[in-house]
């Protein structure tokens, strides 16, 4: 499974990172957590609002920072 946190380094984004990271060892899945902070990049992800979080290729959230819980919720339910 692939995390990806889109945002420029603001302190939301940096603490989305942290909340991934942290709800990928409360769901007990397998998970890479990385960065995207290019605004080129985040664009072309048809991110309009960040800090935002993406499982797989899919945008789950923009414009907010996820608590772990949810995050962790998400992850549970992409892993099926």
């Amino acid at each position: 499974m692939k995390i990806v946190i889109y945002g420029t380094g603001c302190k939301k984004c940096k603490q989305l990172f942290a909340n991934a990271e942290q709800a990928v060892r409360l769901a007990g899945v397998e998970a890479e957590v990385t960065k995207v902070e290019q605004v080129a990049d985040i664009v072309q992800a048809g991110v309009m609002f960040t800090p935002a979080l993406a499982i797989d290729g899919q945008v789950k959230a923009a414009g907010r920072v996820l608590p772990p819980e949810k995050i962790a919720d998400l992850l549970r339910a992409a892993a099926g």
